[in-house]
């Protein structure tokens, strides 16, 4: 007869929360594929070395799952550290913070609510122009290393700034803006892009480059189209088609929120 305890629930819930976190960080890369895969072949591992007690069978994939481990760390560098980032980041740990700060919260919100209108504004005059734009928003993880791919400015957000950056003769519209507290930190920098054959065609190389970051880091990238003026946000590996200004500054405002 089975002995199931509270101990073995709590085991079962261990397993599927990390499944699902897992499950969630594959989506978003785009590697559904692959971990689907991983957790078959876990399954007949698990299946033929613990229950049936197969022992070659059993030798031949514990000597797979070692060296398959050591490959998947080094594929999925990127995925497990936003993986960990995201243990640590849920909105929890900032409301929690937030009962313990004092000072001039209200002068924090009137900044963080100033330099969002400035994107929002700059994003807006750019679409009616049709001017291209790809502008991302640091959340948790760092994005110094894509910074250094740029041209380092530090300097304020501002509309003005933001939409003399992407004219279409200036030297440095052709690649990503990156902002990081509160601050325009790099120009002209150059992303990762996404190969999703899921997304639509009538979508360009900055859409996929949008995209392609929003798998490999947690931030946040607004894009403005050249052919069409629409304005789209990619967030967590997934689009967000034609955003309306409204929807824009909300969904700014909370990555503000989350990346305090």
């Amino acid at each position: 007869m089975l002995n199931f305890g509270i101990k073995d629930i709590v085991d079962i819930l261990l397993v599927a929360t990390l499944l699902y976190y897992v499950y969630r960080l594959m989506k978003r890369s785009g590697s559904l594929s692959l971990f689907f895969g991983v957790l078959f072949f876990t399954v007949v591992w698990v299946v033929a070395s613990e229950i049936l007690n197969m022992r070659l069978t059993g030798t031949i994939l514990d000597k797979f799952m070692s060296i398959g481990l050591i490959i998947l760390v080094i594929l999925f560098q990127d995925q497990i550290k936003r993986f960990l980032i995201d243990l640590g980041s849920h909105r929890k740990w900032y409301r929690l913070r937030r009962l313990f700060r004092h000072g001039s919260s209200h002068e924090d919100d009137a900044r963080h609510h100033a330099s969002i209108m400035s994107v929002v504004y700059a994003c807006m005059t750019m679409s009616k122009s049709k001017t291209g734009a790809l502008i991302v928003f640091q959340r948790k993880m760092p994005l110094t290393d894509y910074e250094k791919t740029g041209d380092i400015i530090d300097a304020d957000i501002n509309t003005r700034l933001i939409e003399n950056i992407f004219f279409k003769n200036s030297p440095l519209h052709d690649g990503a803006m990156i902002i990081a507290d509160e601050r325009i930190k790099s120009v002209g920098c150059i992303l990762p892009v996404s190969h999703d054959m899921n997304i639509p065609k009538s979508l360009g190389l900055r859409h996929r480059a949008a995209l392609g970051m929003s798998q490999v880091t947690d931030a946040v990238c607004v894009i403005v189209s050249e052919e069409t003026g629409n304005i789209s946000v990619a967030k967590d590996g997934e689009f967000s088609i034609k955003v309306s200004a409204l929807d824009l500054e909300h969904i700014l405002s909370e990555v503000t929120n989350l990346a305090e």
